[in-house]
């Protein structure tokens, strides 16, 4: 079973709504981070330029890719500059700590 990896860093105040549309889709874990940087929306009154956002990441299967990118592209989506992004990465491996053994993510 091929395992992936999406990253989406979005703007804050879309956090809520993307959660709900990931947990209809029944998506079972997400990890939220705030995080802060510039890219297309820069901050230019701040002296450093940057933009507070949340990053999520999320561990899946392969074949659950396409429904969770677009759940988070719908939900996040704003129509102006400085939405964010979504990258998919490869997974080659995961392992569960509690477990002490290789883990396969649930049909989320």
């Amino acid at each position: 079973m091929e395992l992936t990896a999406i990253v989406a860093i979005i703007r804050s105040d879309r956090l809520e709504e993307v959660e709900l549309g990931l947990q209809e889709l029944g998506v079972g874990g997400v990890s939220v981070s705030k995080v802060k940087g510039y890219g297309e929306h820069p901050n230019f009154f701040a002296r450093d330029w940057m933009v507070e956002s949340v990053r999520l990441e999320i561990f899946t299967r392969k074949d659950k890719v396409d429904a969770i990118t677009a759940t988070i592209m719908k939900t996040a989506h704003t129509g102006t500059r400085g939405d964010g992004i979504v990258v998919v990465y490869p997974i080659e491996r995961l392992f569960n700590v509690r477990l002490q053994s290789e883990a396969v993510p649930d049909a989320h």
